[in-house]
Formats: structure tokens, C-alpha cells, sequence
């Protein structure tokens, strides 16, 4: 990335007011000016020609929609701790873009065959398949090159546990292999039952790991210590239990048009939800109890640790 587009507004914010909507939108705005940069015209260091057509639809997947949540769990963790945040917010960045290149190849026919996604086409329908495909290849790596460049964190210690804890977070033990037991509950591959626990091992890994990872994330940033780390993790793994529980309830719920994208699918294909295992009541008790947890994780902190608070109660809030 060239030097004119390493600046970037700072991820400062005012004086934490309880207002977390202005928040979150706050911390997206940089989110978006950072990714609009690095998803620009100009060659950077090693490539030999950035494809208008690849460019064009990787914007098309990454750009404009989605309340990065969990750039904002990078930056929000690692400013509580008073780490660097040009260093949070690349971290974060990085674990958007892993998001984004799921969702385009989640979208796919051959997975969740979606045509919406954030109120407009997905990638497939807005290009092809191809093309789709080698958005989300293009998305994945870039993630890791944003992850791993000396400019935005220095520290090659910390470097390399960022990209190894991305890594795993989204590979085979964590989010593609959770997309796959995600597969096989639906009889794609044969008969298959899922009882609690197998749906909620699913659920912490496709979708819960990369949420963890992002307040890891700002852990690793924010020079947490072994016992903070521990105590981040614990916040990590209820939100993004949480998120999935809140997710499986706008499946049922929300408006296609609130949602940005079809809903009701999950049903329809069989897909193993804890709605299904607990009842909507039920999964809503498990949410509250989730947001409890992640509240008594981050006690530490005391009010420094408010704005996670008020993300774990906005995970389960949300209309869509």
C-alpha cells in the first residue's frame, strides 16, 4: 500500500457517551475508508496487475453494507487496553475481509445457493460463479497480507500470533470445517442427526471462532497479559455463541427486506439451529444467559470494558 494511502482516520474516538449505535457506525466509517483503500486501483508491492474485473467485484462483496462487527471487537478490545490502533484496526480489517470472502462463497449455489446479500445481488448473481470463487480466494489471502504487514504492527512476535490465530479460526477447525458440519446436518451427505452439543460445537466453530478471534485480536494488540487473554477468550466464545443463537432467531422472525437476504432458509433445508433444540423462548433464555457471561468476563475491565458490554447486549438485540 502506498504511503498516501496508509493515512487513514484515526480510529479515536470521543469520550465513551452509552450511545453504542453512534459507536459502532463511528468505528464501521473508518472500517469502510480502510478497506475502500486497500481495495483500490493502485498496484502494491509484489503484484504485477490488480484485474478490473476481480477489483470491481471484490468491492462489490466487501464494500458498502454490513455493521463490522468484528473489526469493531478488534478496536473496541485493544483501545481498552490501550494498544495501538492503527494495529487494531489492520487486525480487524483483516478478519472483515475472511468474513466477507465467507459469505461470498457461502452465497454459492453448491453451499446456500443465496441470491441477496446485504440488500443487494451476491456475487454470483451480480458476475458468476467464477468469478465469485475467486473473489472469495482473493478475499482470504489479502486478509493475510493485511494481517501480516510489518507497517501496521511492527511487533513480528505479535505478527505472527495474529495471522496463526486467523488462521485457525477460519480454517479446518474452526469455520470451514463448522461450514461443513453446517453441510452435513442438512443430509447432504447421508443420513445425520444433531443433538445440543454437536449444533453447538457447529456453531463455535463456523461461525463462533472468528468472532473470538476478533477480541483475541485486540488482546494480542492491546499487549494483554495470560489471564486477561483467558478472560477476553471467555467474552470471545459467549458473543459469538450469542451472535449465532440471535442469528437462528432473525432466520425465523425478520423480514427478508430487515435482514437484507432470505430468511427462513435454515428451516426449510433442515439446517441444526438450537431454535430447533430449545424453542424460540428457550434460545432467547440462552442468549441472556450468553450476554451474562460475557459480561462477568470483561468485570475486570469495569467501565472501560462497557462498550463489550453493550456489543454482547447488541449481538442479541439486533433486528437484523
Amino acid at each position: 500500500m502506498t504511503s498516501t494511502q496508509a493515512s487513514h482516520p484515526s480510529v479515536k474516538a470521543d469520550a465513551y457517551t452509552g450511545d453504542f449505535t453512534h459507536r459502532l457506525a463511528q468505528v464501521a466509517d473508518t472500517v469502510e475508508t480502510f478497506l475502500v483503500d486497500l481495495l483500490g486501483p493502485t498496484l502494491q508491492a509484489g503484484e504485477i496487475a490488480r484485474p478490473p474485473r476481480l477489483m470491481e467485484a471484490m468491492r462489490h462483496a466487501v464494500l458498502g453494507g454490513g455493521k463490522r462487527l468484528r473489526p469493531f471487537l478488534a478496536i473496541e478490545t485493544a483501545r481498552m487496553l490501550g494498544g495501538a490502533e492503527d494495529a487494531a484496526l489492520a487486525a480487524g480489517a483483516g478478519v472483515e475481509l475472511v468474513h466477507c470472502y465467507s459469505l461470498v462463497h457461502d452465497d454459492l449455489p453448491a453451499m446456500d445457493d443465496d441470491d441477496l446479500r446485504r440488500g443487494k445481488p451476491t456475487v454470483h448473481k451480480a458476475y458468476d460463479e467464477a468469478t465469485a470463487i475467486l473473489v472469495g480466494d482473493a478475499l482470504q489471502t489479502l486478509a493475510f497480507e493485511v494481517t501480516a504487514d510489518p507497517r501496521w504492527q511492527p511487533d513480528p512476535a505479535i505478527r505472527a500470533e495474529l495471522v496463526l490465530g486467523l488462521a485457525r479460526a477460519s480454517g479446518l477447525g474452526g469455520m470451514v470445517g463448522g461450514q461443513l458440519l453446517d453441510l452435513s446436518a442438512e443430509g447432504r451427505f447421508g443420513p445425520a442427526t444433531m443433538d445440543i452439543d454437536d449444533t453447538l460445537r457447529m456453531q463455535a466453530m463456523k461461525t463462533g471462532a472468528i468472532l473470538a478471534f476478533s477480541v483475541e485480536a485486540g488482546a494480542l494488540v492491546g499487549g494483554a497479559n495470560a489471564d486477561e487473554r483467558a478472560a477476553l477468550l471467555r467474552y470471545g466464545k459467549a458473543l459469538g455463541q450469542a451472535f449465532q443463537v440471535a442469528d437462528d432467531i432473525l432466520d425465523r422472525e425478520a423480514s427478508p427486506e430487515a435482514m437484507g437476504k432470505a430468511t427462513g432458509k435454515d428451516k426449510d433445508a433442515g439446517k441444526a439451529t438450537l431454535v430447533d433444540r430449545l424453542g424460540l423462548d428457550g434460545a432467547r433464555a440462552e442468549c441472556d444467559r450468553l450476554v451474562a457471561l460475557c459480561e462477568e468476563a470483561v468485570a475486570p475491565w469495569g467501565d472501560r470494558a462497557q462498550v463489550l458490554k453493550d456489543a454482547a447486549r447488541f449481538t442479541v438485540a439486533r433486528k437484523a
